[in-house]
């Protein structure tokens, strides 16, 4: 089905409205998977066990963002403004995955899936894939910040923006590509689900500064910008009465402002986790030293001890 490429410009009522459209893939998808893990969260709650209640409204807050953006005008003014196309490229890559993993997703299918029948095969598969190598490489630093980058730089300034989206299908293609780089660089940072690796906090504090960077200058360049970088928007663009030119520019307002938000939330959080992690740990090793004694202090006492009678 072919998009419907809106006549007047855009307002707020205009992008928060239903819109007609090509099949809803992503809105689907986003209550597919709201319904399954509101149904995990029933099955904890019938055999009594506990869930976080933030982690159930982050995913589903996450599946919300992913449809409205996705499914209502929004989405017929994403094939016509590149600002609009921008802000929803922000929100699929750097709102709705921190969102979504939050939400813990993994450890919910681990503690939900029944241990018989098809549950046994989800299990395993999950399972191995948590082991398979691939899924290491995946998630490390060599391939998401690539990756992310990517979205960006080689998308807008290599010139592919324009290729993909003149293909049949490219502006969901590009959409779901920009959601999958999104999750795999935020799950390193932010999951607590079981991964093939874990990464330190300063690794993580690290990753989020790089993108940050990164990301900023991304935004400035493209504000200051005098020439169009993709030229698929000019002529719906003009159609409305907005200047190319400056659609493009609002869009690098909107890569360096609404982009930086979500990224600087997400260093604070992986700060809290490290001065929270760091705080538990010496605790237990406070009360492990109250109950056991310093080790090092006895051995070191113990040195002295024979420095002096060796001494004497």
């Amino acid at each position: 089905m072919t998009p419907w490429i809106p006549d007047d410009a855009p307002t707020l009522t205009n992008l928060l409205l239903p819109a007609q459209g090509p099949f809803p893939t992503l809105p689907v998808l986003a209550a597919v998977l709201a319904i399954a893990y509101l149904l995990g969260v029933v099955r904890l709650r019938r055999q009594r066990r506990r869930w976080p209640l933030w982690r159930t409204v982050c995913f589903l807050l996450g599946c919300l963002a992913l449809a409205a953006t996705t499914g209502l005008g929004v989405e017929a003014y994403g094939y016509a403004l590149l600002s609009v196309f921008m802000f929803q490229q922000l929100t699929l890559m750097m709102t709705v995955p921190p969102l979504l993993i939050l939400g813990s997703p993994g450890t919910l299918l681990l503690r939900a899936t029944p241990h018989h029948g098809v549950g046994v095969v989800m299990l395993r598969t999950a399972h191995a894939g948590l082991r398979h190598p691939a899924a290491r490489w995946a998630l490390s630093p060599w391939a998401t910040l690539p990756l992310y980058l990517a979205a960006f730089y080689g998308l807008y300034l290599a010139g592919f923006a324009d290729v993909v989206l003149a293909t049949p299908g490219g502006h969901l293609a590009l959409e779901i590509g920009f959601l999958v780089a999104g999750i795999l660089f935020t799950i390193p940072v932010l999951s607590s689900d079981p991964l093939p690796s874990k990464f330190s906090h300063p690794g993580r504090a690290l990753d989020v500064f790089a993108e940050a960077a990164l990301h900023a200058f991304f935004g400035v360049f493209l504000m200051m910008a005098t020439s169009l970088l993709v030229v698929d928007f000019t002529a719906t663009t003009t159609a409305l009465g907005i200047d190319p030119l400056e659609d493009q520019r609002l869009a690098g307002g909107l890569a360096w402002s609404y982009g930086e938000a979500p990224t600087v939330l997400m260093l604070l959080y992986v700060m809290h986790r490290w001065f929270r992690d760091d705080t538990t740990r010496t605790a237990a090793d406070d009360r492990y030293k109250d109950a056991h004694g310093d080790t090092e202090l006895a051995s070191y006492n113990e040195y002295l001890r024979n420095l002096h009678g060796n001494g004497r």
